[in-house]
């Protein structure tokens, strides 16, 4: 789980922000929202991220799935460059390096995570855990005169001195020690246990026109999502739908959208279709039917996952993650998170999640904002806004910082406070006529 993520210079950000999952001292809702990952700290399941367009609410999560990518899609050669922008409305921030820090809990042990970068290069990065006191794992640095790298582990941690150098000369001076040591003939157990939070625990970013079907499809065929899950939540969602049936399809579906995709995003060209179709999460062999309920007869009619609506669609891929997030510990950042769901299905996937999540975590951005009339399901201190400063750079807080001269946090609407413009973080916006003279 996510105790806190910083970020700086990176993108519309330019000064230091920071999103925190740790509960404020209020008990309400405590049940839901709050978990205690180790004795004595309290993180929040759910942080959601409201604010006008452009005003960088997508970056803070880009910035999270920056740090999953250079862990899982690295540079493959020292003349790539890191697939990001710094802040480009100062001419001292396009020239100083960006920074991103990353506190967190896996397997029970609180992690600090610290990276700096510019285009070309991670410049540096340490790794500290917490057992309990702190103490370094490694410390990484870059020559940038000669693209080189040099590592040091702590004292707990030392490595022999053959193996140290391995992984030091696979270490690229524009990759993560993380990324590195994938490729190393070694073990440390601590930085295993950091890459698997930052390639498992912590998922890739769902935006809004990205279509996770053929992703939730391969793990529907691996059982790692539970298909009971998914019809009950297809059913209690109101959806007339009573089971799922996969079967075979006339033919290999490729999911060409997520493959183009994933390496534009990436920075990266595509590479041809027929080097990628043995990845089993973006080809399938199989077909997905949902079984309609007939009324006034026992009668299932199968339609195709294909003949849904756009909103069926989108909540059997939302009622995916929501599966896979009830039976593991996850991490899932989701942009635009009522996108092509009524408000009640929304209020339903959150309540969903609040009830039943045991150790997952959701981070989403959101515009519905009808959301925050409700006080049986919001706390402050899960709501955060962004909002554009006067140079154009990005602005994060809480929901939690207003006192009550601004917002009366056990009484009144928040989402009152926020439409008349007291809390911040909507468009500015001018007259609607337009002059035609």
């Amino acid at each position: 789980m996510i105790i806190s993520f910083s970020v700086e210079n990176f993108g519309p950000i330019k000064d230091k922000v920071t999103l925190d999952f740790r509960a404020s001292k209020s008990t309400h809702l405590e049940e839901y929202y709050v978990v205690e990952p180790i004795p004595g700290l309290r993180l929040l399941k759910l942080g959601l991220i409201y604010g006008a367009n452009a005003s960088g609410k997508t970056t803070v999560l880009k910035a999270l799935d920056f740090v999953q990518e250079l862990v899982t899609d690295y540079a493959e050669n020292k003349n790539e460059v890191l697939n990001f922008q710094p802040f480009l409305l100062d001419s001292q921030s396009k020239q100083s390096p960006s920074r991103i820090e990353l506190t967190f809990i896996s397997n029970n042990v609180k992690h600090l995570y610290l990276l700096e970068f510019n285009s070309k290069a991670i410049l540096f990065e340490e790794l500290y855990r917490y057992e309990p006191k702190k103490s370094l794992v490694y410390s990484r640095s870059s020559d940038v005169e000669y693209k080189i790298s040099t590592i040091r582990f702590g004292d707990k941690y030392k490595l022999g001195s053959t193996e140290k150098k391995v992984l030091e000369s696979n270490t690229l001076w524009n990759q993560l020690v993380l990324a590195a040591y994938q490729k190393t003939n070694i073990n440390v157990a601590s930085i295993e246990e950091v890459i698997r939070f930052l390639r498992v625990e912590l998922q890739m970013l769902v935006m809004p026109g990205v279509d996770l079907f053929m992703n939730m499809l391969t793990r529907l065929e691996r059982n790692d999502i539970d298909k009971k899950d998914i019809i009950q939540f297809l059913s209690r969602a109101d959806f007339n739908i009573k089971d799922l049936r996969l079967q075979e399809a006339q033919e290999e579906r490729i999911d060409y959208v997520r493959i183009v995709s994933r390496f534009l995003n990436s920075g990266k060209s595509v590479p041809k279709i027929s080097e990628l179709i043995d990845d089993p999460e973006l080809v399938s062999d199989k077909e997905l039917f949902f079984l309609h309920e007939v009324k006034g007869s026992k009668e299932q009619v199968p339609i195709s996952y294909n003949e849904q609506s756009e909103g069926t669609q989108r909540y059997f891929q939302m009622a995916s993650i929501l599966s896979l997030m009830l039976s593991n510990s996850l991490i899932f950042p989701i942009d635009e998170l009522e996108s092509s769901l009524h408000p009640d299905l929304l209020e339903h996937f959150l309540l969903t999640f609040l009830a039943n999540a045991k150790r997952s975590q959701l981070i989403a951005t959101s515009h519905y904002r009808e959301l925050l009339m409700d006080r049986d399901i919001i706390r402050p201190d899960a709501i955060w806004f962004t909002e554009k400063k006067e140079d154009g750079s990005t602005d994060l807080f809480s929901l939690n910082d207003f006192d009550s001269s601004v917002v009366r946090k056990d009484t009144g609407s928040f989402y009152n406070a926020y439409k008349t413009g007291k809390l911040g973080a909507r468009p500015n916006l001018k007259d609607y006529y337009i002059d035609n003279e």
